[in-house]
């Protein structure tokens, strides 16, 4: 099968999406399928790189995400890429730039298109042109109007699936948990603890993700602080980079803790299964999950975390192998204490290799490629050879997304 996967967000810019594509497309290739990545420029990447199975579209920074992009041509170029390389499926991975073009490609082909709902943006909307372009009470009409003609959509989680079908989603519609690589035994690992100058045996504390505001990292610091009465010689990692940066190195400087907490900054995806070993327990203080790659990294590296309780985490932790879920400050600070007194045991291993057979990537590309032969299945060229251009629904949401950004009306 020849799949296209269109998205704003890949490599180099590191994100769960940029992670959940990969993982996908190299899962689906290990299987003797072609994957086909449609996606926009990177400053990083420069322009005569040759990258197989990647095609880059002129793009500029997004109004108020500056690490994330837009793509602003390359409609033609794109159907004529697609057409040469017998796309039998488009599979969009974002509802912006890309995800558009997708869109328009497989309507040219009449060939169908599946999407995958990331993100929950009504935690989000202020990024987007400073809650300017989308504010959370128009997510749903939006999101229902880029769904609309969908062959299919995939909802990384329950709750994403209820979320959409509360905005009116009616495209076939798949609950599919992201998937991860479980780390090559034959790949020999860094010890990041000698790199940090951390002994053999002293509690560290892992927190990894993009330092965002809604992550809520700063609670995370605060129970740290804490924890160091009980445990004065642990220490707290921070891997990752954000808008938040600033305002936590602020908040640990206060705290008089720049020896104890260590921002790595970006970690490089090769490595992050090295920094979840470096660690005793993985913690995250964010409220705003919907698919949890960072949890199943964790346990795919062997290591148990502490998060908040959600529908999602709230449905793959069943065991303290694996975590444990809080509601409040308190418990959150008691659950990371009680990981630093408990060892890492090869009977609480054998739980999260268990569990992890339901989440690898495996998995993850068997379920996707069912629900692609399902939907192959079901589609006929004629169904689609009347619906040649956008309705009215997508043409509203088109100029709502591609218009200047400032304008408030």
């Amino acid at each position: 099968m020849n799949i296209g996967l269109f998205t704003d967000t890949y490599f180099p810019q590191v994100s769960g999406v940029s992670t959940s594509i990969k993982t996908l497309k190299e899962a689906l290739e290990a299987q003797g399928h072609q994957v086909y990545i449609f996606t926009s420029t990177d400053p990083k990447v420069p322009k005569n790189k040759f990258e197989p199975h990647v095609y880059r579209f002129s793009s500029v920074p997004y109004v108020g995400f500056k690490d994330r992009r837009l793509a602003f041509r390359g409609l033609i170029q794109a159907v004529e890429i697609a057409k040469s390389i017998q796309l039998d499926i488009v599979h969009t991975q974002t509802e912006f730039s890309l995800g558009l073009l997708g869109k328009f490609v497989a309507r040219q082909l009449k060939i169908p298109v599946v999407h995958t709902y990331h993100t929950m943006y009504e935690d989000y909307t202020h990024y987007v042109a400073k809650g300017l372009l989308i504010r959370p009470k128009n997510v749903g009409t939006l999101m229902k109007a880029y769904m609309l003609n969908m062959s299919g959509v995939i909802a990384p989680s329950q709750l994403v699936q209820t979320t959409l079908i509360k905005y009116g989603v009616k495209a076939p519609m798949r609950v599919i948990p992201t998937g991860v690589s479980l780390p090559n035994p034959s790949v020999a690992h860094r010890n990041l603890r000698e790199k940090y100058g951390f002994k053999p045996d002293q509690p560290v504390i892992l927190s990894l993700g993009r330092l965002a505001f809604e992550k809520n990292v700063a609670l995370s610091i605060s129970a740290f602080s804490e924890l160091l009465q009980t445990y004065p010689d642990a220490r707290l990692v921070i891997a990752g980079d954000g808008p938040a940066k600033k305002t936590l190195e602020e908040q640990v400087a206060d705290l008089e803790l720049e020896e104890q907490v260590i921002f790595a900054g970006m970690v490089n995806h090769d490595d992050i299964t090295d920094y979840y070993q470096m660690s005793n327990v993985f913690v995250s203080s964010s409220d705003t999950e919907t698919q949890g790659l960072t949890f199943i990294e964790a346990m795919a590296a062997d290591r148990p975390f502490v998060a908040i309780h959600s529908p999602y985490l709230d449905n793959l932790v069943d065991n303290d192998a694996i975590g444990t879920l809080v509601s409040d400050y308190d418990d959150f600070l008691s659950a990371i204490e009680n990981y630093m007194q408990r060892d890492l045991t090869h009977a609480d291993s054998l739980v999260r290799s268990g569990k992890m057979k339901d989440v690898d990537a495996a998995t993850f590309a068997n379920r996707v490629l069912d629900f692609y032969e399902s939907i192959l299945a079901d589609y006929h060229e004629t169904d689609v050879s009347e619906d040649e251009y956008p309705t009215d629904d997508e043409v509203g949401y088109m100029k709502r997304i591609l218009r200047n950004p400032f304008r408030r009306n």
